[in-house]
């Protein structure tokens, strides 16, 4: 597999859009959120839980780096540590792209 920084480059010299490159598939994120997240953070990722944070909204650059963060251990959560350690790379852009995805709205009471 080539590495991102290789396909960053390949992706400018050709002009390309490098953030579709390498951006994940939101429909496997999807899949992969209802399996793993939406017990705490909700099926679209506005949590059930108070001590869990809203996902949808978020930017996938973010979420990407904070689920890095719980795999290698630099950031701790007891639930977090033991789920992010079985997501791949893939996995992580996956889910990035889907809670990017999701569009929030606000409205005045």
């Amino acid at each position: 597999m080539r590495s991102p920084i290789w396909i960053l480059g390949f992706a400018l010299l050709l002009g390309l859009p490098v953030t579709k490159l390498l951006a994940g598939d939101i429909r496997l994120g999807q899949a992969k959120a209802n399996a793993a997240c939406a017990v705490c953070h909700g099926p679209m990722g506005i949590a059930q839980m108070p001590s869990a944070p809203n996902l949808a909204g978020q930017h996938d650059l973010y979420v990407s780096e904070q689920l890095k963060l719980y795999r290698s251990g630099k950031r701790s959560h007891e639930v977090m540590a033991v789920i992010a350690k079985t997501l791949t790379d893939d996995d992580i852009r996956n889910l990035a792209a889907w809670y990017g995805s999701i569009r929030i709205t606000i409205e005045p009471q």
